[in-house]
């Protein structure tokens, strides 16, 4: 497109090329020899192809790569084309990845998630392996879980998924490292080498599933929330009407960063604390004593000449209360479920002792008709994995006792594909082995449940994590390997420059921290929670460290569960995450991956609107009149909306209707 702009008719006078991530040889080639070249002023690559969504988090926005890392295939044929889709994937995250701590002026050292307790997911399985699995469940299973054999075979030699994608990264950041010798560029306070985990949705499926009670959390999980920033709500307007509103949740917002990670109950102080002391400062509203709902309400609806004030303050009463609302619906129990939910997932009650009731709390709120079956399906995934899968008689209990559909119990039985036990027989010994996680004391106990994740990055900063599970893709103690030099042969290469405005130093610090601070990256492929988004602010505040997190996308439960009912690409509708998931089969490897990237991201042109019929133009009545027609006359050639002055020639009585018809096509290839 950028060479046929210079090709047939220069259409600029000169054009600077900024590409959002590398450029490969090739395309610089072809740039440098076509008609274009002597008019490229510069060409850069920016390597900002990622979605920087909050100060310390960021997001290729590609749910479609669950489907391609998860996604069981359905037969040994099918396996190749997946795997070529699954590389093509993990190639073009890698490079998002590498392109976050390129901006950030960081080679980090990269650890990877690396489970022994189950085999490779999705495409990187072996699929007869995985069919003899299914197969064997009689007699022969039972005796080698007796011993102890089947529940310890070791699969840390497969290749997992967090194990490619690390290398991939790796590569992609010594290849930039060759190119740029110089790189990490030094800073102006020196800082610790940075690390980097990488790991996957599998290693916490209790977290999508768990209701949380923060802020951001609970309202992107209970209300209509678009892509987690666009909220559409009500509030009073100066003239006392009701007004609707669609706000951005933004770190422009104070309130907003100051609320998201707090406890719902928290949130609601904190707002009523913020309004008041707003109000107060404006001499607007003033109260002693409790603040009421109605009190909110009035000081809301005097705050109309400071609209700012007053669209910020509705759109965090109104999310905070609609979540406040939901929560203690009589028909819904979400209070009752989330606890249910609690002790699945913590593996204890609140005070401390084994669950014992467990089975009747959750019976009768799963029969329940007035309850969403979401939140049903929630409970029964969470109370198998607390169970380590349940016997078959009891799973088609649970979906009886809840009256799911078959696509609610196609999520449940899909777990099955990320490695969750399901079902077992009587007898068989658990599979959990690994990692633990380390619950603390909350002071809700409707939040006593924490992510994994958290657990994994204390012990990564604390030097205690263990490196059979995290494994480095480099000898942390090796020395850097020296880069190789480019061939001077090169010429192209003269047009590429690197973007100068994020140099590192160029800003100060956020937050007012020490620009010395290390940086801990961390990467969930397959979808990251909300709940550890939350994690990585608390352990930059907690800790000397900067953790920066991102993933393929970011997770809802509700949006999860329907790409659960979808993943074995066989019940249920396709999620909107899956519509773009699968494309047609082809060996990716036949291709190369810039067709990857055009696939991806190239938009053609909107087809040029199809030409107006030729007017059918009536001789005029005087053969030598050279008036122009009117606007107005019914035989004029010249539509309205349009310039009233024709192309020379045109409305003579001279003019054949050949020449007529000419004019009239070349006017509309030209547009006028």
């Amino acid at each position: 497109r950028i060479i046929k702009d210079f090709t047939d008719k220069q259409n600029y006078a000169s054009a600077w090329l900024y590409f959002t991530d590398r450029i490969t040889e090739r395309l610089l080639n072809r740039l440098v020899q076509s008609p274009a070249n002597p008019y490229l002023q510069k060409v850069s690559d920016m390597y900002i192809n990622f979605w920087a969504i909050e100060s310390q988090v960021f997001s290729l926005y590609s749910p479609s790569h669950f489907f391609t890392m998860f996604s069981p295939p359905r037969s040994p044929s099918a396996q190749r084309a997946a795997r070529d889709r699954l590389d093509e994937d993990l190639r073009f995250a890698a490079r998002c990845i590498a392109n976050v701590c390129i901006k950030m002026n960081e080679n980090p050292v990269i650890r990877y998630y690396l489970p022994s307790h189950h085999p490779a997911v999705g495409p990187l399985s072996t699929f007869h392996r995985k069919q003899a699995e299914r197969e064997d469940s009689g007699r022969a299973d039972r005796w080698r879980d007796a011993l102890g054999v089947g529940s310890k075979v070791d699969h840390s030699g497969d290749d997992h998924l967090c194990k490619i994608l690390a290398v991939m990264v790796q590569e992609e950041l010594d290849m930039y490292k060759r190119v740029n010798p110089d790189w990490p560029e030094p800073a102006q306070i020196p800082r610790p080498q940075s690390v980097m985990l990488i790991t996957d949705r599998t290693m916490d499926m209790i977290a999508p599933f768990v209701h949380e009670f923060t802020y951001q959390a609970m309202a992107n999980d209970l209300l209509p929330i678009i892509n987690g920033n666009k909220f559409q709500y009500e509030f009073q307007g100066a003239n006392g009407l009701k007004q609707k509103a669609v706000a951005t949740l933004s770190e422009n917002d104070s309130l907003w960063v100051e609320t998201r990670h707090l406890h719902i109950k928290e949130t609601i102080d904190k707002i009523i604390a913020s309004l008041t002391e707003f109000n107060e400062a404006n001499g607007v509203f003033s109260k002693t004593g409790t603040t009421s709902i109605e009190d909110v309400k009035d000081m809301l609806a005097g705050l109309g000449q400071y609209q700012e004030g007053q669209e910020q303050f509705s759109l965090h009463y109104n999310m905070a209360a609609q979540c406040m609302d939901l929560f203690g619906d009589a028909k819904r129990k979400l209070a009752a479920m989330a606890n249910v939910e609690q002790n699945c997932a913590t593996g204890q009650t609140a005070e401390g002792k084994a669950p014992k009731m467990l089975v009747e709390e959750m019976i009768p709120l799963l029969a329940d008709a007035d309850v969403l079956n979401l939140d049903k399906v929630r409970v029964v995934a969470l109370y198998i994995m607390y169970r380590d899968g349940v016997p078959e008689e009891d799973r088609r209990r649970l979906f009886e006792h809840c009256r799911l559909s078959r696509q609610e119990r196609a999520a449940i039985d899909n777990l099955g594909s990320m490695f969750v036990r399901v079902t077992r027989a009587a007898g068989e010994r658990d599979t959990r082995r690994g990692l633990k996680n380390r619950l603390t004391e909350s002071d809700y106990d409707l939040s006593r449940y924490r992510p994994l994740l958290k657990t994994v990055l204390e012990d990564m900063i604390a030097n205690k994590l263990d490196p059979s599970l995290f494994p480095y893709v480099k000898d942390p103690g090796a020395s850097a390997p020296s880069p190789t030099k480019t061939s001077s042969a090169a010429p192209p290469t003269s047009l590429r420059n690197k973007a100068t405005w994020t140099k590192a130093g160029a800003r100060p610090a956020a937050g007012g921290r020490a620009d010395n601070r290390q940086r801990v990256f961390v990467f969930v492929a397959g979808g990251m929670t909300y709940s550890e988004i939350r994690c990585a602010y608390e352990i930059s505040a907690s800790t000397p460290k900067d953790v920066y997190i991102g993933s393929t996308h970011t997770l809802i439960p509700e949006e999860f569960i329907e790409d659960l009912k979808t993943l074995d690409g066989g019940a249920g509708q396709s999620s909107k995450s899956a519509s773009s998931s699968l494309p047609e089969d082809r060996s990716a490897q036949t291709r190369p991956f810039q067709v990857y990237y055009d696939q991806r991201y190239y938009t053609k042109d909107e087809p040029p609107p199809p030409p107006k019929p030729t007017p059918n133009l009536a001789p005029p009545s005087n053969a030598n009149s050279s008036s122009r027609p009117s606007v107005s006359s019914a035989n004029s050639g010249t539509s309205m909306g349009r310039s009233n002055s024709p192309a020379p020639g045109f409305g003579s009585g001279a003019a054949s209707e050949t020449d007529k018809k000419d004019k009239a096509k070349k006017k509309r290839f030209l547009g006028f």
